[in-house]
């Protein structure tokens, strides 16, 4: 797919990235000669939720303009996917340098997380929940700052129908209690999720692994909706 144009407009270069909401590629602007990302959606057929959710995605990180948050430029279709234009932060994700170097140092932590922090207060005044704030959706520039990703599966104000009741969505290890029983998220599960975030940065590994099964957030699913 590399050389492959968008829209005649983004020619592709490589894949960057990928996760439940597809490829994540490299690719040039050629018409305002910059780099940009861009996450190529899928359109399965049968499933007309796709367009609508890209679609959310796009409109709901436009409503946050914040130097914190990965800013989105534009949404394309072709003929079998939508085409999400983003802005390209050359660098690594959070979890990936967690992963190679180990624990953080508690002030250095700080001050990479705390405009993070911000930037997730802005999208809560937006009336934007995030549900999916974890290691791996935070890049981190080769220059040092820290940026927040992937509005995949977030939800504005006015999205109560875009989700199940009941439906869990999100990254097991960082879900809040109540999310994990299926209640709907609010911007206080986002705190719960950024704090099991920085314990994974702090510690230098996910809050909860495999073998802490019986005392994550999602083993008390088992029991709902009826006590233990």
């Amino acid at each position: 797919m590399s050389g492959t144009r968008v829209d005649g407009r983004y020619a592709l270069d490589r894949e960057v990235g990928r996760g439940a909401g597809g490829a994540v590629w490299l690719a040039r602007d050629e018409v305002l000669g910059r780099q940009v990302a861009i996450k190529r959606v899928a359109l399965l057929p049968g499933h007309t939720e796709d367009p609508t959710r890209a679609a959310r995605e796009a409109r709901l990180a436009a409503r946050v303009n914040h130097p914190h948050v990965v800013s989105v430029f534009d949404l394309v279709e072709s003929e079998d996917a939508l085409w999400l234009v983003m802005e390209y932060v050359e660098g690594r994700s959070l979890s990936a340098i967690a992963r190679d170097t180990g624990p953080m140092a508690p002030d250095a932590a700080a001050r990479l997380l705390a405009p993070v922090a911000d930037a997730l207060h802005a999208a809560h005044q937006h009336g934007i929940v995030h549900r999916d704030v974890k290691p791996s959706n935070i890049l981190v520039s080769d220059l040092g700052g820290a940026k927040l990703s992937d509005f995949g599966i977030a939800r504005g104000d006015q999205d109560a129908t875009l989700t199940q009741a009941g439906l869990v969505t999100g990254s097991p290890a960082y879900l809040a209690p109540e999310v994990a029983t299926g209640a709907t998220a609010t911007p206080a599960s986002d705190v719960w999720a950024f704090g099991a975030t920085l314990v994974h940065v702090l510690t230098g590994r996910p809050p909860y692994h495999l073998e802490d099964a019986e005392n994550g957030p999602l083993a008390v699913t088992r029991c709902w909706p009826r006590s233990c």
